[in-house]
């Protein structure tokens, strides 16, 4: 294990100090947002996967003070976009102007990039825009690239996307589609906090400004560390078991339990297996384990699937969550044998 980073000659000493730096974001997130560490621990996992994440919760639960402050902490290139009916899909992805030139009085085209062109986008209220500007941010997402007049432009990595939407509000919204669900790694839910937690953030929030936040890690250190994730070794036993509980989640699939068959209308497909093991990895790493465990993936199940399966009309109709069928599937699948 003494090069773990591939493409790079970082050792075992190196990526255990870009360890500690990367968990230093939690300590000055924590100086913000506190009391949610299992939401910080599911971001910080996206973003050593190079994946995006769909933030979910109720107004004033501090989504945007999340995201905000990961902005902060990292030394990249930040952008906030809020979504709203009329952003068109130039707005984010830029634009072409003309513009002459002083001296031979020669006009020509330039192209001016949108926020798109960022390190880290915060997508805010991304439900709230049309379906043909959800599509140019699509392809951002998944390519890492923006297309305009036929060219095709690159975005500066790292790149990450994280959007938001409030669950309770769908007058003047535009659902995402599976398609462009399925992009996220995870959807994080953010819930209320506990009784002791929304006293300190009262007493915090309503005494002076605030500690302030320091950045602690940049671009290239998150390259090295999602360069390291990879290298992780994952053995077939938990790669067969992250499988186990995708197919699980179809009700098609032969071995599917009869719960699945009545809750569930749509599963998760191969993404998600694959998530789950990258999840495990970047679990792993943060915890200073040089290997995947089946309780990684556990940990990371929920996260995982609650975007990717469609609740069924009787699941709906008796208020069965798709968190709750994931429970279910856990309890139901079990270790395979080695």
């Amino acid at each position: 294990m003494s090069d773990l980073s591939p493409g790079t000659d970082l050792q075992l000493f190196d990526v255990q100090q870009l360890i500690k730096r990367f968990e230093s974001i939690r300590t000055e997130i924590r100086k913000v947002f506190f009391g949610q560490e299992k939401v910080v621990e599911e971001l910080l996992v996206c973003l050593l996967c190079r994946g995006h994440a769909l933030i979910e919760g109720v107004p004033g639960l501090g989504k945007t003070l999340l995201i905000s402050s990961l902005a902060k902490v990292l030394d990249l290139k930040f952008r906030r976009i809020q979504f709203t009916p009329d952003l068109m899909p130039s707005d984010i992805t830029g634009t072409e102007v003309i513009e002459e030139d002083l001296e031979s009085r020669q006009r020509r085209f330039r192209f001016i990039e949108g926020p798109l062109f960022a390190n880290l986008i915060l997508a805010d209220e991304v439900n709230r825009t049309p379906p043909k500007t959800q599509s140019a941010l699509l392809e951002a997402m998944q390519e890492r690239s923006v297309t305009y007049a036929g060219q095709t432009l690159p975005l500066e990595p790292p790149f990450f996307v994280l959007a938001t939407q409030n669950p309770i509000e769908t007058e003047g919204t535009y659902p995402l589609p599976e398609a462009q669900l399925d992009r996220f790694m995870f959807k994080i839910l953010i819930d209320y906090p506990k009784e002791n937690v929304e006293e300190e953030i009262v007493l915090r929030t309503t005494s002076g400004d605030g500690a302030p936040l320091e950045k602690v890690i940049g671009a290239k250190d998150i390259l090295d560390l999602q360069a390291v994730v990879r290298k992780v070794p994952v053995s077939r036993h938990v790669a067969r078991y992250a499988v186990a509980l995708a197919r699980c989640s179809r009700p098609k699939d032969p071995d599917a339990p009869e719960f699945v068959r009545e809750l569930v209308t749509w599963g998760a497909g191969p993404r998600a297996s694959q998530y789950l093991i990258l999840a495990g990895k970047a679990r792993a790493i943060l915890e200073e384990r040089w290997n995947v465990s089946i309780e990684d993936v556990r940990e990371v199940a929920p996260a995982t699937f609650r975007h990717r399966m469609i609740p069924s009309f009787t699941a709906q109709a008796e208020g069965v969550t798709v968190d709750s069928i994931v429970s279910r599937i856990l309890n139901h699948v079990k270790e395979p044998a080695y």
